[in-house]
């Protein structure tokens, strides 16, 4: 798509991309822990001290600080600036996908996936505070834009989910150990919930792929991996599903 095709309502899905990841990554650092998410202001976490608005404008604060604390001056990291380009990526990939409308309807979703793909990055979880209501939200979506679809939806979610519980099952039975979080199975019944039954496979595929492109990239990184290495299966899974949603035959 070029800029001149993305229209205003294109443009202002762009602009409030960075704003909306600045808030997710709020929900990757609190949500975890169970702390506050709307309520509770923001701090240094050098210094404590009260970030102003100034301080709060998504990319151009970091930027214009020069990615260090305005009153003590510590690094400030890559963590809020990397979560805002992210989500601004998302709606870059999902205009030039869709276009709008629908790419508010894609962004939502993954910008959804983003925040549990890092929290399980970063924590090695995936709240069930995230993963049950995005089974919801995929219901949802598929009662006021697909109906004819919902049962299929609906199976994917169940298929999803119990796909993930078996290979866990049975991880543990052969190797007397866990393989699989329970989370990894919510995640990918709600994938199932967004793109249906009998596109769980290629989800699976694609994320497994995904795994071991992450893996032979460690080794190369000379990372040492052996039999009882692990890595989260969170970002991948979600990396897939949002793959799968976007390039998939018109699911809407």
């Amino acid at each position: 798509m070029r800029l001149a095709d993305i229209g205003l309502e294109g443009w202002f899905l762009l602009a409030a991309a960075p704003v909306i990841g600045s808030f997710l990554g709020v929900v990757v650092r609190r949500l975890p822990d169970g702390g506050a998410i709307v309520w509770s202001r923001s701090r240094c976490e050098a210094c404590g001290v009260l970030l102003a608005p100034r301080d709060l404008v998504p990319l151009v604060s970091w930027l214009a600080a020069r990615g260090r604390c305005r009153r003590c001056g510590q690094p400030v990291g890559w963590f809020y600036p990397g979560v805002e380009m992210a989500a601004l990526l998302i709606a870059v990939i999902a205009l030039g996908v869709d276009g709008t409308p629908r790419a508010w309807l894609d962004c939502l979703f993954g910008w959804w996936l983003l925040a549990l793909g890092w929290i399980d990055l970063r924590r090695w979880v995936l709240p069930d505070a995230l993963t049950l209501p995005l089974i919801a939200a995929g219901l949802v979506a598929a009662m006021l834009f697909d109906r004819e679809g919902l049962l299929d939806r609906a199976l994917g979610a169940a298929f999803g989910y119990a796909v993930l519980r078996g290979v866990r099952a049975a991880y543990r039975a052969v190797r007397g150990q866990e393989g699989l979080g329970g989370g990894d199975a919510k995640l990918l019944g709600a994938g199932g919930a967004w793109v249906g039954v009998s596109a769980v496979p290629q989800v699976i595929l694609a994320a497994a792929l995904l795994a071991l492109v992450a893996a032979g990239a460690l080794r190369l990184a000379g990372v040492r991996l052996h039999a009882q290495s692990a890595m989260p299966f969170g970002p991948f899974l979600a990396l897939a599903i949002w793959a799968v949603w976007l390039f998939r035959p018109a699911l809407l």
